[in-house]
């Protein structure tokens, strides 16, 4: 895929926009939140070095065309990201990813951020089918998801061990044609 050139998508309430060298401390915020990554797919950050070394791989994702993650900025603060990642063109899928500081939890966000993420990527980029895994605990995600016209597909047993626990993952998928459909 080309490089992708900065952009942003403005919903209601909230904009979704390119993270910069800026927002070390912003995503270090979000991803150091126990209870924000207790079901990711990696342990909570401690370090301002991960929060940097993550903005480099983003910022070296937007030039090679194969990494899009867009902060969630609410009123100048950036309240968590929304990440396109595993691009695959030749057939025209990738997978979704998500996360939003606690304080702003249960106030709709990501029913407004989502949204606008799963649109571009089917009509800018293109693409047929969105994944995404969520650990089968997670129910606020999954119902999230569900919500976004995304149907439960399956699950993959044991898939992630994340600070020494055993996970599986809920596997989720959308078509662009479910998604036209239910809009």
């Amino acid at each position: 895929m080309p490089p992708f050139a900065p952009f942003t998508l403005q919903c209601e309430r909230l904009k979704l926009r390119f993270i910069t060298e800026s927002d070390a401390e912003g995503l270090l915020r979000v991803f150091s939140d126990p209870a924000v990554m207790r079901y990711g797919s990696s342990a909570p950050w401690t370090t301002l070095e991960q929060a940097q070394q993550s903005i480099a791989t983003t910022l070296a994702g937007y030039e090679a065309g194969n990494y899009l993650r867009l902060g969630i900025d609410i009123d100048g603060v950036l309240a968590g990201a929304v990440t396109l990642r595993a691009f695959d063109m030749q057939n025209r899928r990738c997978e979704i990813g998500y996360l939003l500081r606690r304080e702003f939890w249960g106030k709709g966000y990501m029913h407004e951020a989502l949204p606008a993420m799963i649109s571009y990527a089917f009509d800018t980029l293109d693409l047929n089918r969105i994944e995404a895994d969520v650990d089968p605990r997670n129910e606020a995600s999954a119902r999230l998801l569900e919500r976004m016209h995304f149907r439960k597909e399956g699950l993959m047993r044991e898939r992630w061990i994340v600070n020494g626990e055993v996970c599986d993952s809920d596997v989720f998928g959308l078509l662009r044609a479910d998604w036209r459909a239910a809009r």
